[in-house]
């Protein structure tokens, strides 16, 4: 399955006849969205096209499952040719109107060619019907699968520069590994050379085994606050589990989400333990590569 981003767009147009054939809409719907924790729908539609609202929720609800959705519809008239000669009973109504309306305002300007032309092009109420709502429904079939596509395209490119992070922490992981024994030596050298330096004064047998004995429990506490061969193990760990899931594809925004938090925690265990200036540069390194995948995964579904 493939990875889909939360970020997308699509608009698409297309044509829907009234129920009598007489005359012809044009139907637009436009779909954007931007990240969010959980599902969350806006519609902007005309009145006409209320009714269609339930129906439109519950295809988006079954084919989305993150992100904030914006889903706009509309409609307009499309004459049949480029100017549509009205026919007498188109005119003779806008008169009757016209007259109704001068009966009250008498001063009111008699109505145009263009203003008669304008009206006549307007969607009348009667194409709303229940044909143009199935055509509305269709059509937002189709911008949904570009909508997906889009959203989709977006999530390869998340998904490439994600297992590009962890490709750049496992060569870090990679890079920490060998120093740790290395740390560990130094220090045990370092105490050994103390307790010597502690037998040199000691006045009796006594000083000595204590000398020995504080030294052995100091080396070994310290050695074992300076090992973080588990902390990286663990770390590796996730990292696996990150690839696996990028290859998977599907909802895996909120897990990758919790592999993120780990992955910080381990690199800021690596940071407090660290006890040389190279181990503290990997876990500054980790941690801004981290962050990165962090802003990433926000916008994974």
């Amino acid at each position: 399955m493939p990875v889909y981003s939360m970020t997308g767009y699509a608009t698409i147009n297309g044509g829907s006849t009234s129920a009598e054939n007489t005359a012809q809409v044009v139907l637009g719907i436009e779909i954007r969205s931007v990240n969010s924790r959980f599902l969350d729908l806006t519609f902007k539609m005309s009145d006409d096209l209320r009714g269609a609202e339930p129906a439109l929720r519950e295809l988006l609800g079954q084919q989305l499952r993150r992100g904030k959705v914006e889903f706009r519809a509309w409609v307009e008239g499309k004459a049949d040719s480029a100017v549509r000669v009205p026919v007498a009973q188109e005119l003779q109504k806008l008169v009757s109107v016209q007259d109704a309306v001068c009966a009250w305002l008498p001063k009111a300007a008699p109505l145009s060619v263009m203003d008669v032309m304008q009206l006549l092009q307007r969607v009348p109420a009667s194409l709303m019907s229940a044909q143009v709502q199935e055509g509305l429904l269709s059509l937002a079939h189709t911008a949904l699968q570009a909508f997906k596509q889009a959203r989709a395209k977006e999530g390869a490119r998340l998904a490439t520069m994600l297992q590009g992070h962890t490709a750049s922490l496992r060569a870090l992981t990679q890079t920490a590994r060998p120093l740790i024994p290395e740390l560990v030596e130094q220090q045990r050298l370092r105490f050994l050379e103390r307790w010597r330096d502690a037998l040199g004064q000691a006045t009796n047998v006594a000083d000595s085994d204590m000398a020995r004995d504080r030294a052995l429990t100091e080396a070994t506490a310290y050695a074992i606050r300076i090992d973080v061969a588990e902390e990286l193990t663990r770390l590796l760990s996730h990292l696996d589990e990150i690839d696996h899931l990028l290859v998977q594809g599907g909802e895996l925004g909120k897990r990758l989400d919790f592999l993120i938090q780990e992955l910080h925690r381990e690199a800021n265990t690596l940071g407090s333990k660290a006890s040389s200036l190279e181990l503290t540069r990997i876990s500054v390194d980790m941690k801004i590569l981290i962050e990165q995948m962090r802003e990433q995964v926000q916008n994974i579904e």
